[in-house]
């Protein structure tokens, strides 16, 4: 049951193409954003479309692959967990991120027509 305690997996499409960067220690982070879509039934019989943005965030061989074979509308599959921290901003406002940590990622395909 430990493995459950903080784990998301998420099925969606990049909502922009994957911003790489390199951090302390030469090593790879990718910062992205994520859409996945939930349909449901409300009160009334008709149908409801959702879509949820998540903010997700890779670091190392796990974001070149991200970096390299997806770009903006790609569908992808990830698993990891929801890490939380702060920072000032120019302002000196202390703000407070929450984000998906991604550790696996599967390509699940090209991206759609629009």
């Amino acid at each position: 049951m430990n493995a459950m305690k903080n784990k998301v997996q998420l099925i969606g499409r990049l909502g922009a193409d994957v911003e790489l960067k390199t951090i302390t220690g030469g090593k790879a982070m990718a910062k992205f954003s994520l859409a996945t879509n939930e349909s449901y039934k409300n009160a009334k019989g008709e149908k409801v479309d959702e879509t949820y943005w998540h903010n997700l965030v890779a670091f190392g061989k796990t974001a070149e692959i991200i970096h390299k074979y997806t770009r903006k509308g790609s569908e992808i599959g990830i698993e990891g967990k929801l890490v939380s921290r702060s920072y000032e901003d120019k302002d000196g406002q202390k703000k407070y991120v929450t984000e998906v940590q991604v550790n696996e990622v599967l390509l699940m395909g090209e991206k759609a027509n629009a």
